[in-house]
């Protein structure tokens, strides 16, 4: 039987490979990606550690309910956007949904901010008037608060038919602030490119009969989206209600910040507008 030759198995020891740099570099890019993203989050809590302690009902013993912790919430945002905002004019904008009001009661909003101006609904659409109008619109004017009237767009209706029906309803008058289009929706049977020229017909047509150019009234997103290029020769009213924003942009002439506010003489929620200057600049573009 042949012998078998064993022979000894050696074995080598291999070094550990360093770790490339490429994955050293990501690993730190993802601690500071971390790091920054705490950061962050911790910063934005501290800011709104007040409207977030109501939030949460932090600063009572009992479980709020959710209506009663959004207008809590609510609150606390009205006040810190006003407060990084008191050198501007502040005012409300109605109509028929905020019911009978009482004049005279008001003045200020929250008991704490004087009101400059109010815009009032007239009009909607080719064959509506508000409720409301005639008497929020004399009773504003004996109130000598600034007014302003505003037109509800309907998209689907002829944009001529509704302009005649807004200068047949509002006579504007010295002191008065220029007229308000106020266009939300997009058209059901149309399209968007036939809707502009819709809104540039109802412009024109106003401008030409009070001899001022109209303020258009709208949201951020329907602004960027549809209107602030083809439209950049007019003003522009902007409703924004986001608890992170807390200045105007500096094209915007007005901006709406929130719609649940409260206002002495109103029952129920008010929406609440920062004009972009002060009094006296806001005096500057009403009607001579």
């Amino acid at each position: 039987m042949a012998k078998q030759n064993n022979r000894r198995r050696t074995t080598t020891s291999r070094k550990p490979k360093k770790k490339s740099s490429s994955v050293v570099m990501k690993k730190t890019i993802r601690i500071v990606a971390v790091v920054f993203l705490v950061s962050l989050f911790l910063g934005i809590v501290y800011h709104y550690k007040e409207g977030l302690a109501y939030y949460f009902s932090f600063k009572t013993d009992k479980v709020l309910d959710k209506e009663a912790r959004d207008k809590r919430l609510s609150v606390v945002r009205n006040y810190q956007v006003l407060e990084k905002n008191d050198d501007k004019a502040i005012g409300i904008d109605v109509s028929e949904y905020q019911g009978e009001i009482d004049w005279d009661d008001v003045e200020t909003l929250d008991n704490n901010y004087s009101l400059s101006f109010v815009f009032i609904r007239a009009t909607v659409g080719n064959d509506r008037l508000d409720k409301r109008f005639e008497e929020n619109w004399l009773q504003a004017k004996e109130k000598n608060i600034i007014r302003g009237a505003y037109h509800y767009y309907r998209p689907n209706e002829n944009s001529i038919e509704q302009a005649e029906l807004f200068i047949k309803t509002v006579r504007l008058q010295q002191g008065d602030l220029p007229p308000v289009l106020d266009i939300e929706k997009l058209p059901e049977n149309q399209s968007v490119a036939r809707l502009k020229i819709g809104l540039r017909r109802w412009l024109t047509k106003v401008e030409e009969h009070y001899q001022v150019k109209p303020i258009i009234y709208t949201g951020e997103r329907y602004y960027d989206d549809f209107l602030k290029e083809e439209f950049s020769d007019y003003l522009f009213w902007i409703a924004n209600y986001n608890f992170y924003r807390e200045k105007l942009d500096e094209d915007w002439l007005f901006w709406q910040f929130t719609e649940k506010a409260t206002v002495s003489g109103i029952k129920g929620n008010v929406d609440v507008n920062i004009f972009n200057g002060d009094l006296q600049q806001l005096q500057f573009i009403t009607k001579e």
